[in-house]
């Protein structure tokens, strides 16, 4: 199969298409625009395999996707670009809405044309997957799961800019027979994930010794998902899932951000004992929250998990362990990123 992968030099875009490349026979053509977390240092073991490309090219531009498609000819598209961080979002939201929300369309748009000229057999087989978020369902109380039928109420730009993603996508569906598939995730973690997130910025701060910023009481609740379940439960949609269907996917692990830090203080301890510290726990550092903090997402993945045979093979424990030894193993990957891009400051205040 041909997948043409939008953010492929992304966190999680980088991450299945490693996993491709490693475990099936496709092809991919990896679509980024390069912005400040696109790296592709990440994808350096696979720059040369003849089942790899790379086009520098922004979703946005439709010109440049027109190309594309003409040339490569895609059998499955992949739509992981997007801007992604909540924080960054808070404090530059026009961004968000150009790539998540413009971006989109220009795409929807440019695949429709595309899909229109197929031949009756090609058309029966291509699928356009659209990989969301569980930021889009808003927030929940202490009780209850999102399901893939939960109405929509984001409350940042970031959920709302991919919350209309999703819309235009199922409009294209509904209006156009476009076949697509949505997936919304929830919050992912592993190996090569920009430091500016929860779980790579307080690895790094407790090698650092820097202070561990926990937002508020810490008490706000996700379900956390290792990035290669997450990327093996795609495949598993692109190959399996019904067209015009969304399916849920999570890791069946709900974790206060507290706990998520202790957890990381707690392995760090055994695997890199700070000899300056008792436990890098007491690192920990409660911060001012962020406006519009949501409490609880928690996923219910029955659907993907009866329909299409998909389970988390890493639980929380066995996936931060993998995690922590993967930076412990790679720090010149993080580095780089230190010394060029982030250096683990403050984001999400609200100020331009």
């Amino acid at each position: 199969m041909k997948i043409l992968v939008t953010g492929g030099a992304g966190f999680i875009g980088s991450n299945f298409i490693l996993k491709q490349i490693r475990e099936t026979q496709n092809t991919l053509l990896n679509f980024d625009k390069l912005t400040y977390a696109g790296n592709l240092e990440t994808l350096s073991s696979v720059e040369n395999n003849p089942r790899y490309g790379f086009i520098h090219g922004d979703v946005a531009d439709g010109n440049k996707l027109k190309e594309v498609l003409k040339e490569f000819q895609p059998e499955a598209i992949l739509h992981f670009a997007a801007e992604s961080h909540v924080d960054r979002s808070i404090d530059g939201p026009a961004e968000f809405i150009r790539t998540n929300i413009q971006g989109t369309f220009t795409l929807l748009e440019t695949v429709r044309e595309y899909y229109d000229k197929l031949e009756p057999k090609s058309r029966d087989k291509f699928r356009l997957l659209h990989v969301s978020t569980d930021e889009v369902y808003g927030s929940l109380g202490e009780q209850g799961y999102f399901t893939e039928s939960t109405a929509y109420a984001p409350r940042s730009p970031y959920s709302a800019s991919k919350a209309a993603s999703d819309h235009l996508v199922r409009a294209w569906h509904h209006t156009y027979r476009l076949p697509v598939l949505i997936t919304n995730c929830s919050n992912n973690y592993g190996p090569y994930q920009f430091p500016e997130k929860l779980i790579p910025l307080m690895i790094l701060n407790c090698l650092s010794q820097k202070p561990l910023p926990v937002y508020g009481k810490g008490a706000n609740i996700r379900d956390w998902l290792y990035v290669e379940d997450h990327c093996a439960a795609l495949y598993r949609v692109l190959e399996k899932g019904r067209i015009g269907e969304t399916y849920n996917i999570g890791g069946n692990t709900e974790k206060t951000n507290l706990e998520v830090v202790r957890s990381i203080c707690r392995i760090l301890d055994r695997l890199r004992p700070s000899p300056e510290l008792g436990s890098y726990s007491e690192l920990i550092t409660f911060v001012q929250d962020r406006p519009g903090h949501d409490l609880r997402y928690a996923i219910d993945a029955s659907r993907i998990r009866t329909e299409l045979g998909w389970e988390p093979a890493e639980s929380f424990e066995t996936g931060m362990e993998k995690t922590i030894n993967w930076y412990l193993e790679n720090r010149s990957w993080w580095r780089n990123i230190q010394e060029r891009k982030y250096q683990q400051q403050r984001l999400g205040m609200g100020v331009s």
